[in-house]
């Protein structure tokens, strides 16, 4: 039986270790835990890749010393057209910084470890909307499987550690994020925010359409990063089962209507051409949240189109 249950009056007393705090989602944790949760600034452990890179073992036992938990959100990530470059990056770099960071915090008795895994993980037909029991009924879609593997064993690693242990791991699927502050690098973005800069340089270049990849009548769902903050956080207040807990909305959007979502949000009276000759990736993707409700009281609260107003505002904001 695992003990030392964590509760909101515990966690302002606790060392946390954030990897990844400077990123997209971990900005986001980063800010509830002081603003929200009023968590004391020297009891959070912010180190940057370049202070510590987790793929070297030493530098993960480094980073867990003293931590009494660790939510681990560092990740290499990317959209398809990254998944179908990197695979190997991406299934090698995301498997050894959580295989060998969770090692380490169990050797330094850590007291929680929250993994963070990906939608990517499902298999490519899994019923829909995706439920935590279908986790293993077939593989993932091919074009970013090494990296839904990847990060799928961590979750594997967290029920035998526990089993083995006593470990209190727990381990989240995160739907696809988006939000302000987002990666809107063409190289790695994911489509929210890729459709974005896609638009408003076509608007800037004053051009008379975009392009976009695949035939637009795949599904996606999506949550609002500071959503998956909360979320996060609920689940390591909250949760110490070894059970994997989808966090996401109900949403279940075609890319199509994104698309044209986003262009009628932005003003873009321009045409969309499919490129067909690219990949659509998985054929829908929509998950069921009941779990994360019924055992932590997560819901995400953030209305779609409201949340994409929002980042697209921030990110004119940050290309004046």
């Amino acid at each position: 039986m695992v003990e030392n249950r964590l509760n909101m009056l515990d966690f302002k007393k606790k060392k946390i270790l954030i990897t990844g705090s400077s990123g997209f989602l971990g900005r986001h944790v980063v800010n509830n835990l002081l603003e929200k949760r009023k968590v004391p600034k020297e009891n959070l452990f912010l180190p940057t890749m370049k202070e510590l890179d987790l793929r070297k073992w030493d530098d993960c036992q480094k980073a867990v010393v003293g931590q009494d938990i660790v939510i681990h959100l560092a990740a290499k990530v990317g959209g398809i057209g990254f998944n179908q470059e990197k695979p190997g990056e991406l299934f090698y770099d995301n498997l050894i910084m959580g295989t060998q960071l969770m090692e380490a915090a169990r050797q330094a008795n850590v007291k929680k470890f929250v993994a963070i895994g990906t939608v990517c993980a499902y298999p490519k037909h899994a019923p829909v909307p995706f439920r935590e029991e279908d986790l293993w009924n077939g593989y993932p879609e091919e074009t970013n499987a090494p990296y839904g593997l990847a990060k799928k064993m961590l979750l594997v690693q967290s029920q035998a550690y526990r089993q083995q242990y006593g470990f209190n791991s727990i381990f989240l699927l995160p739907l696809n994020l988006y939000g302000p502050g987002d990666n809107f690098n063409p190289e790695s973005s994911h489509v929210i925010a890729a459709l974005i800069r896609k638009v408003y340089e076509a608007k800037k270049g004053d051009k008379k359409y975009i392009e976009v990849w695949g035939t637009g009548n795949v599904t996606r769902g999506f949550l609002y990063v500071k959503d998956a903050a909360e979320g996060i956080l609920l689940a390591a207040e909250n949760y110490d089962k070894s059970e994997p807990v989808n966090l996401g909305s109900d949403l279940e959007i075609s890319i199509k209507d994104l698309a044209e979502l986003i262009c009628k949000s932005m003003d873009f009276k321009g045409e969309i051409k499919w490129n067909t000759t690219k990949p659509d990736g998985q054929p829908r993707r929509s998950i069921n949240i009941s779990r994360a409700k019924k055992e932590f009281n997560f819901e995400a609260k953030k209305n779609f189109e409201d949340g994409l107003k929002k980042t697209i505002q921030w990110y004119k904001k940050s290309n004046k």
